[in-house]
């Protein structure tokens, strides 16, 4: 993408009503006045809240915001040029129950308030293989994710990585968080079959499966 293309979708962006993009001022030690107010101002409702951290171009969030209008989904991600893509699908398309917010994941507890959210998705995170405590299912970030989340809330991480899979069930366990559900192959063993979350590919997920990769599903509620 060459540098005149990423300057016209940072401008578009701007334009975007469901595109939040805050300062580092406005959320560095300190709490962003959308806190506790994301189901009054964005969606004008109080539906359950999902966020999908590190969501890209946003298909993810996308596709089950499509698929299931009755809750609120809010893409995160740090790279203003890949949330143009969702951000500019939604609004053209009318998807009154999506938002995109740019920020870096380690701000978020400044932007939502606890309980405000009701499920967290990590899809084909970077599984930071020489840096375990980057990884999003790590311990640092579950305990951010335990300043948002309802009591009764769930995090879910699929994932072409053996690694960031196996690294986070030995998270859950030592951490004695409350394993749901794991499956190391969700297409070989027909788990993702006519499931309407599961079976949403994006386009690396499509790239990973056409080369005989095997993709992980983990499901977890945190210890409170």
């Amino acid at each position: 993408m060459s540098g005149k293309d990423k300057l016209k979708k940072f401008r578009e962006n701007e334009t975007f009503d469901n595109l939040l993009q805050p300062t580092t001022a406005e959320v560095f030690r300190k709490d962003h006045p959308i806190k506790g107010n994301w189901g009054k101002e964005i969606f004008g409702n109080d539906n359950p809240i999902i966020l999908e951290l590190g969501c890209g171009k946003g298909e993810y969030t996308i596709a089950l915001a499509e698929k299931f209008p009755k809750n609120n989904y809010i893409g995160v991600d740090i790279k203003g040029a890949r949330l143009w893509k969702g951000a500019k699908y939604a609004t053209e398309n009318g998807l009154k129950n999506v938002a995109f917010l740019r920020t870096r994941i380690e701000f978020i507890d400044s932007i939502f308030s606890q309980g405000e959210v009701s499920e967290i998705w990590l899809t084909f995170s970077d599984p930071q293989p020489n840096k375990p405590r980057k990884r999003l299912s790590s311990p640092l970030f579950l305990e951010r994710y335990s300043h948002i989340l309802k009591d009764d809330g769930v995090i879910h991480l699929k994932t072409d990585s053996q690694l960031l899979h196996e690294y986070t069930l030995e998270t859950i366990e030592d951490e004695n968080h409350i394993l749901i559900e794991a499956n190391n192959d969700i297409y070989g063993t027909k788990r993702a079959d006519n499931d309407d979350i599961l079976s949403v590919k994006t386009f690396y997920e499509k790239q990973f499966l056409a080369k005989g990769m095997a993709i992980t599903y983990a499901k977890w509620r945190l210890r409170k």
